[in-house]
């Protein structure tokens, strides 16, 4: 288990820029917003921005 995590911020970024989300990603990006005591409303945003994009299609999801 990864116990240091990337800011939130870091990792929507990575997904962007690379248009797909891998399992490695998709869990890092869990163990931030799972981590957390309270999730602010802007990493909430953040958190929906990523799986609206990967209902749209926009983003893809790979291993």
């Amino acid at each position: 288990m990864n116990t240091t995590t990337r800011p939130l911020t870091a990792i929507v970024d990575q997904i962007f820029a690379d248009r797909r989300i891998t399992r490695q990603v998709q869990q890092d990006l869990m163990q931030t917003l799972l981590g957390k005591a309270h999730i602010s409303s802007q990493e909430q945003a953040l958190a929906q921005r990523v799986f609206e994009a990967i209902q749209q299609g926009r983003l893809r999801v790979v291993d």
